[in-house]
């Protein structure tokens, strides 16, 4: 292992490997940085305890990572081995603190310390659903550093049958087994386990089927209809009640809800703009440009969007009433304490099952726009530059729809080669 003066130049050139590298100072014997192939470094001080010499085993004291300077890292190595020379031996109290962690403790300190400071408010919602639905009934209690590959298989086995109320199925096991990866690999980072050790490694994913759902034209004439019945007459539904005509005999009857130009604004909009539901229901009038016909959306999935609007979407705009500060208004609308409205799923379930429109999510409606968009030959790059996508690999989903080029294309081939052989072209 490479011997350097520690410094905050040199640390700089201490780059990842392939294998785990520890760089040890040249001046404080047993301190060192040690970098892992992900990139992740850590400050670390080796000693051998009690009485010392060759025939004690050394042992690896992780004194922190990237927050700590050369010379604040330096400061604590001197103090771990002051206290190691007076018989103190750090690495086996940290490991009996460590082996008391249950796996639900540690899940706390992840999202209050990782998630919740790294990640956009809809991950944070993800990960706590996931920790609190699936891992902390299954394994909270037990002892992190003792969970297993087997416990992890059997737990992803689990959660992949669906269950009654919608849940589970391969696509949420695989989720959460993504979960408790980040996971196991921060706490070893952090030595809240030991490092390393990362009980979901080898265990193999469920194939996921393809979830893109695309309306098609005669079903986008059906929600359009929908869309005007609901925010009109109403959508109605059957309801045991009382009845107007009686007051003793129960009788089934319709009622009907209608909905505001809010909620068939945002369904509108996410049809229109190709957007996601939190880029909409996020929006604030703020960060409308009508005048330009553009949307700057300053924290969007992949950071910062602007968005252009259609002559459409200006319209369904323009017709949403301004209630307060986001264009999609939610109950506290016009309140000091205003909050974006959290999501639309039973406005949105009643809508779609009136419309016939079985299986089809909200997300789907953004499937459906970049879908019209590759079936009328606009070109992907097109379309995603018009869906924000920052990798062009994920508008590759779309490039079997995409068939006025390649039609284009097999024309002008056939057509030269038609005109070689004296065929019709």
């Amino acid at each position: 292992m490479p011997t350097i003066k520690i410094t905050r130049k040199t640390l700089a050139t201490m780059q990842p490997m392939e294998k785990i590298t520890t760089y040890y100072d040249a001046d404080l014997r047993g301190f060192g940085m040690r970098v892992m192939p992900s990139g992740v470094k850590s400050w670390i001080v080796e000693y051998r305890p009690g009485a010392g010499g060759r025939s004690i085993a050394k042992k690896r004291f992780r004194i922190g990572g990237m927050e700590l300077s050369p010379e604040q890292a330096r400061t604590a190595a001197e103090k771990v081995l002051a206290s190691v020379s007076l018989g103190s031996d750090p690495a086996a109290d940290r490991a009996g603190e460590r082996g008391a962690l249950s796996v639900a403790e540690i899940a706390d300190r992840f999202m209050r310390d990782h998630v919740k400071k790294k990640r956009k408010a809809n991950s944070v919602e993800g990960y706590e659903g996931i920790i609190e639905k699936h891992i902390k009934p299954a394994i909270g209690k037990k002892a992190a550093e003792k969970v297993t590959r087997a416990d992890l298989t059997k737990l992803h086995n689990q959660v992949s049958e669906k269950r009654a109320d919608g849940t589970g199925g391969p696509y949420a096991a695989n989720k959460m087994l993504a979960v408790l990866s980040k996971l196991f690999n921060w706490a070893g980072d952090l030595g809240l386990i030991k490092e390393g050790t990362n009980p979901t490694q080898k265990i193999e994913r469920f194939k996921e089927e393809q979830r893109e759902r695309f309306l098609t034209g005669e079903e986008l004439e059906r929600l359009g209809a929908v869309l005007i019945e609901a925010e009109t007459t109403g959508i109605p539904y059957d309801v045991e009640g009382d009845g107007e005509n009686s007051r003793h005999r129960k009788k089934a009857h319709q009622r009907h809800v209608v909905y505001g130009p809010n909620i068939t604004g945002a369904i509108r909009l996410l049809l229109l703009t190709g957007c996601r539901l939190r880029e909409v229901l996020h929006l604030r009038w703020s960060e409308v440009d009508f005048d330009r016909g553009l949307l700057f959306l300053p924290d969007s999935k992949t950071g910062r969007k602007t968005v252009v609007l259609s002559e459409a979407a200006i319209d369904v705009l323009k017709s949403i009433p301004k209630i307060g500060v986001y264009v999609v208004a939610s109950e506290s609308a016009g309140t000091p304490d205003e909050k974006p409205r959290h999501d639309i799923k039973k406005p949105w379930a009643a809508i779609s099952e009136r419309a016939g429109l079985k299986g089809v999510r909200i997300h789907d409606l953004r499937h459906t726009f970049a879908s019209v968009g590759a079936g009328g030959g606009l070109g992907l790059p097109v379309i995603g530059k018009l869906l924000g996508h920052s990798q062009a690999s994920t508008t590759q989903r779309y490039a079997h729809l995409d068939i006025d080029p390649v039609r284009r294309a097999a024309d002008i081939i056939a057509g030269n080669i038609a005109s070689k052989i004296g065929g019709k072209h």
